[in-house]
């Protein structure tokens, strides 16, 4: 009887329908095609592994990738239409889930590349204003999830320069210099959006330092936004007051750059600059004006010719 029920179990698996087997989406592989700029060929490594059926956020995920390889490889149809299901689907998983506020959940990833991916593909089509629209709607659709930053950036990169310069919440600052409008009105001012975790970020920092002293002089400043992530080295958990005191301590108290500029402490910072990516640089002229919105490391001799250019 047991050796019959055994075989009758064995038989059933055999004969379920594949898609019932959760099969894992090869996402490395996409990515590496990704930044390979290998659009179709990510295309059909992930056709070829596709299961039937409704994809999870784990593929979703996996899809947002293919879109960004057209996107890499201005392969705008790819782009766009995978762009498009992702979004799609996301959003009827939406329906019965929340986003949540976790910017690498899969489908937080899922959603913010693709919403990212058709924002560019309209600016690719010479449609910047419904690019903008677009964008817009999404960033107030998604408010308070963990793709707003992400849509925040995207948008900024479209607007924000040429616009005066949006207040920088300095209710917490973790060094000793004052941050005011005073201090600011008339200067070249470089905000350095950094995060404590950021080894890109820590590449910046002796870059800024010496422009720091090359310029001050002539009347420019570095202003270093950062937040707290709510973990401090090797990833350990970490409460609002240690990591505050971590980051004080260890990243800005007698440091060459932290240690004589302004460093404001907030989340709200960091979404409303799109500060998905760290660095974030934002170059102000004398003005006010934004004149350079920058996710990511920039070398010294880029920044000190688009310093020098509003002294």
């Amino acid at each position: 009887m047991r050796r019959n029920l055994i075989l009758t179990m064995t038989l059933l698996s055999l004969a379920a329908p594949r898609g019932l087997v959760a099969a894992e989406p090869p996402i490395e592989q996409l990515k590496d095609l990704a930044f390979d700029s290998q659009a179709v060929q990510a295309k059909d490594l992930f056709e070829s592994r596709r299961p039937s059926g409704d994809l999870d956020a784990e593929w979703l995920a996996a899809m947002s990738w293919v879109a960004r390889a057209g996107v890499f490889g201005e392969d705008w149809v790819v782009a766009a239409d995978y762009a498009q299901s992702t979004l799609d689907a996301a959003e009827e998983l939406l329906e019965r889930r929340p986003l949540g506020a976790d910017p690498d959940a899969p489908l937080a990833i899922a959603v913010g590349a693709a919403v990212e991916t058709l924002g560019k593909f309209y600016v690719a089509k010479n449609d910047r204003s419904q690019a903008i629209t677009f964008l817009r709607e999404k960033a107030g659709k998604y408010a308070g999830t963990g793709v707003e930053t992400r849509i925040n950036k995207n948008l900024l990169l479209l607007n924000l320069e040429g616009k005066q310069m949006p207040p920088v919440d300095d209710s917490d600052l973790l060094s000793a210099d004052d941050l005011s409008a005073d201090d600011l009105s008339g200067n070249v001012t470089l905000f350095f959006f950094w995060a404590h975790w950021c080894s890109d970020c820590r590449a910046q920092k002796p870059v800024l330092a010496r422009l720091e002293r090359r310029f001050e002089s002539k009347g420019f400043r570095v202003v270093a936004p950062t937040r707290l992530f709510g973990y401090i080295e090797r990833g350990r958990d970490a409460s609002p007051e240690d990591e505050r005191d971590y980051i004080e301590r260890l990243h800005v108290k007698g440091k060459p750059l932290l240690g004589k500029v302004p460093v404001p402490l907030s989340a709200d910072n960091f979404v409303k600059f799109g500060v998905s990516t760290t660095p974030t640089l934002v170059l102000v002229d004398r003005e006010g004006m934004v004149r350079l919105y920058h996710p990511g490391e920039m070398t010294e001799p880029e920044l000190a010719v688009r310093i020098e250019a509003l002294l």
